[in-house]
């Protein structure tokens, strides 16, 4: 008979914390989730003030019988679900499930899962707390009303199946504008002046860049500009006109929130937001070392960068040891005026486990995110970076050039840790030779280029999660599964990093933006996720936020019903003729994109892929140019004679009067002999069954 029960969600969490109670403590896992709305049904009352009707989850019986079993023999039940909104959630439900009573004193939470975070948490257990819990109801209710309600114009529209959500939307809304952003772009021409001076002395050279006229800034729009200013630099005198020295200082990026963590690993490593978020949740609930399953992290879904006092006295210590006095610096952080400051920042939980020393006990994935999070961590504590700088001021007949220099005078963090940023640049040294004013240099090569402006960059995942960030749209839990959902449902899809709207995405977004631009917008959904958190703080009730959206919301979903009560669907017809029947074929969308359709359906079932093609010929054989896909939504360019009668296929989309080079062709299998292969194989096997039945 167990003395204490205690519920946590995963195995691999019950095993950590199991070797930190002895006696007769029982620790198990409820495997997230056991109750949540139905799946074929809305599930809310909204005649009975919007109360949820909750279900045992389909498959999660069996765990529930052994749950309530050990429930009964223990003589006290903790819950020590995760430490947010969703885990209190879940506890709330356990305690449902298991008939303990809200105003018991059982639920128990740990920011880290070490001994001493999980012994000092089993001695003050407390309430479960209904704030936190209403505020994840009403995020769960509001977006099944959205979802329910919203998704069978969808169905009229577009196609049955689609489905929409609120954040999700959002998301959709803003990739979808950046591309139309893009599409609009009109570039516009600029233009910038090269001098490669020397100085005599020391023979070194460097670049000066022009900047106008009597140090007054001058843009170059065209090259007549460009050229009238090259003809009065012939054989013209560079001095130096103007020296500035000075010093410069940079200051380490604060520890990891969920958000600058999955923005960093997606740069830094390449990894996909959900990736982060499952190597980040490992590492948080355990991994086997030689002393032991141990805790490597704090828990990962945060939006604060304050850390304990104990975890700053270890990285004083630590970095006093290992790079000296001058590199410590006691560094305390902002948290943003949104943040609910939970939790303590993302950071190890034993500075003395170094990433180095456990290597060959974690996975590739794992050290690459313990040794981000951990380094980023010590960084936070240590000194700034110091640079000396230089600006050069160049007089050349009345005409001024610049030059900066900079030198890496003391590193700091710099010696563990740069933060990355999204357009892959990092600082670096750019020494200019020692000059004094009145120095005269000689022009070595004088060099124009032309330049055109630059539309703005695609969003990634890690510059979605920023902009959602800075928007206030979603939370920490809610970034990984949001973008995750519409790449899902091919509402948009990734290439070599950047997000793209799908055809579907782009007819969804319209669809919705027109029809409900009210709720799918991004200062509606920000307002929303504000009273969330009022909510989980206790200053709202949570049926107050549901009843004030849901009448305005419901009169709008009432007039796009009646707008589109007689409204057919007008498809798309296509110049190809079915096969089968004769009929033209329509564009229908799938969950993959376009497809061709007869119209004719159901009485002819007929279907194919949409082939799309490109405006430029086959460089090798004249035919067209194929789009089509890898199994990873990759894009890839192949000859519509390939493989009959020309081999051409590239990842790169071809160019008018491009000569392609055979050596460069993609591995992608184009044939599906083996699938065939084995259709054959299982039809024989049939008919031998079947001969053995007759006889």
């Amino acid at each position: 008979m167990a003395d204490k029960l205690i519920i946590v969600e995963s195995p691999a969490k019950a095993n950590t914390i199991k070797k930190f109670l002895g006696g007769s403590t029982k620790v198990v896992a409820s495997m997230g989730h056991i109750r949540d709305l139905p799946k074929s049904k809305m599930g809310i009352d909204i005649k009975h003030d919007f109360e949820p009707e909750y279900i045992n989850i389909r498959g999660k019986g069996e765990l529930i019988k052994s749950l309530k079993k050990d429930a009964e023999i223990a003589n006290k039940v903790y819950l020590a679900t995760d430490p947010d909104r969703e885990g209190e959630a879940i506890a709330w439900h356990l305690a449902h499930i298991l008939g303990i009573n809200e105003e018991d004193k059982v639920r128990v939470t740990f920011n880290e899962i070490t001994k001493g975070a999980v012994q000092e948490a089993m001695k003050k257990p407390r309430k479960i707390d209904m704030n936190l819990t209403d505020a994840q109801q009403a995020r769960r209710v509001l977006d099944r009303i959205v979802g329910y309600k919203i998704s069978p114009v969808l169905w009229k529209k577009v196609r049955r199946g689609l489905s929409a959500g609120r954040v999700q939307s959002v998301a959709v809304k803003l990739i979808v504008d950046r591309e139309e952003e893009i599409e609009k772009f009109i570039p516009e021409e600029y233009w910038n002046i090269y001098a490669t001076l020397k100085e005599e002395k020391t023979k070194k050279t460097f670049e000066a860049k022009f900047y106008g006229k009597g140090n007054k800034k001058q843009e170059l729009h065209s090259k007549e500009e460009v050229d009238e200013i090259l003809n009065n630099l012939k054989d013209v005198s560079y001095v130096v006109e103007e020296i500035k020295k000075g010093e410069k200082k940079r200051t380490p990026a604060p520890p990891f929130t969920t958000s600058t963590m999955q923005q960093e690993a997606s740069r830094k490593l390449g990894f996909t937001l959900k990736k982060t978020m499952s190597v980040a949740q490992g590492l948080y609930e355990g991994v086997k070392l030689e002393q032991g399953t141990v805790g490597l992290i704090t828990y990962m879904r945060t939006d604060s960068t304050r850390i304990s006092e104990v975890a700053r006295k270890a990285a004083k210590q630590h970095i006093i040891s290992v790079y000296g006095k001058e590199y410590y610096n006691n560094r305390y952080y902002k948290t943003g005026k949104d943040a609910q400051d939970a939790h303590e920042a993302i950071r190890p939980t034993y500075v003395e486990i170094t990433p180095e020393s456990i290597k060959s006990s974690l996975t590739s994935d794992q050290y690459k995110l313990y040794k981000l999070i951990y380094n980023r961590f010590i960084a936070s504590q240590m000194e700034q970076a110091i640079f000396d700088t230089m600006n050069v001021s160049i007089d050349a007949n009345g005409y001024t050039f610049k030059a900066n220099g900079q030198n890496l005078k003391f590193k700091g963090f710099m010696v563990l840790y740069v933060e990355g940023n999204d357009q892959e640049v990092e600082e670096e040294n750019t020494n200019l030779p020692p000059l004094e004013e009145k120095d005269k240099l000689k022009n070595e090569k004088i060099e124009p280029k032309q330049s055109f402006t630059e539309p703005p960059a695609r969003y990634t995942e890690a510059s979605l999660v920023k902009a959602l960030e800075e928007k206030g749209i979603g939370r920490p839990s809610t970034y990984s599964p949001t973008i995750t959902t519409i790449l899902e449902r091919r509402y948009i899809e990734k290439s070599q990093k950047q997000l793209i709207p799908t055809e579907l995405g782009r007819v969804v977004n319209k669809l919705l933006i027109e029809n409900f631009g009210d709720v799918i917008n991004v200062e509606f959904t920000a307002k929303i996720e504000n009273e969330f958190d009022q909510i989980a703080e206790g200053n709202k009730k949570w049926k107050e936020t549901i009843r004030s959206f849901y009448a305005p919301f419901e009169k709008t979903v009432e007039r796009v019903e009646k707008e589109l009560e007689h409204v057919e669907l007008v498809e798309e017809v296509s110049d190809v003729p079915c096969e089968k029947c004769g009929r033209m074929m329509v564009v229908k969308y799938g969950r993959y994109g376009k497809f061709l359709a007869c119209p004719g359906y159901p009485e002819c079932k007929n279907a194919k892929p949409l082939v799309e093609t490109i405006d430029v010929p086959c460089p090798k054989c004249g035919a067209k140019v194929q789009v089509r896909k890898t199994k990873k939504r990759r894009n890839y360019y192949i000859c519509e004679n390939n493989p009959k009668s020309c081999d051409y296929i590239s990842w790169n989309k071809p160019k008018v009067g491009e000569i392609w080079n055979p050596e460069e062709k993609p591995k992608i299998q184009t044939t599906r002999k083996k699938s065939n292969t084995v259709k054959k194989k299982s039809t024989a096997k049939k008919t031998t069954r079947t001969k053995k039945k007759s006889k």
